[in-house]
């Protein structure tokens, strides 16, 4: 029987470590620490999202630029944690577990109240969703074994779908709706890619 070895891999902090190497800083750092705090908080943020983006039928263009406010404030939560965390190497099994969780909940709470309002095609939001919940339920399957290398486009992907997700909660007129699609359309191609390209990681990492 084949040992199982998992590559080094980038982990939610953007730098490269082993399996070793993040279990043994998780090990150190303590659960309640700033960057955990702040992953908290954007699960918090989620259903806060969904208040405000119904408010008033979905459609007010006040209470969508607040959906506007309360998704970029998440979105930047995730990009704040994880600077701290390297910074002081606070990662936690707490932290590698619930800050994909996070993220995958405020994505899936955008698009499928976009979808839900009518502003988004259903199945870009089944594409995206059935994407990034079968990635992390493989992270979560070879967690005792290490983590999933993280993509080479996987910084990409979470930077259009933000943009992507942003320009369909703002209260746009209508001719911008083509060039937001075609961002849609780049967010949901890279999704893909790079689901594909974690499939092919793990294959090698088992070889």
């Amino acid at each position: 029987m084949r040992k199982t070895v998992v590559p080094p891999h980038t982990d939610r902090l953007g730098g490269v470590s082993s399996a070793d190497d993040t279990a043994s800083s998780g090990a150190r750092a303590p659960v309640v620490n700033v960057p955990n705090a702040l992953t908290v908080l954007r699960i918090v943020l989620v259903p806060v999202f969904l208040v405000v983006l119904f408010a008033d039928g979905g459609h007010d263009p006040a209470w969508r630029w607040g959906a506007v406010a309360v998704f970029a404030v998440a979105l930047f939560t995730d990009r704040v944690d994880g600077q701290i965390a390297r910074r002081y190497s606070l990662v936690t099994e707490f932290g590698k577990l619930m800050d994909p969780i996070a993220d995958k909940a405020l994505t899936g709470a955008a698009l499928i109240g976009l979808s839900a309002l009518g502003d988004l095609w259903w199945w870009v939001t089944i594409v995206i969703l059935v994407r990034e919940l079968g990635i992390t339920l493989m992270r979560f399957a070879v967690i005792a074994e290490g983590v999933i290398p993280a993509s080479r486009g996987g910084k990409l992907k979470t930077l259009l779908q933000g943009i992507a997700i942003g320009l369909y909660l703002m209260p746009l007129p209508h001719v911008t709706d083509w060039p937001r699609a075609v961002i849609m359309a780049a967010a949901v191609a890279v999704t893909v890619l790079t689901g594909i390209d974690y499939v092919l990681s793990l294959r090698r990492g088992r070889a």
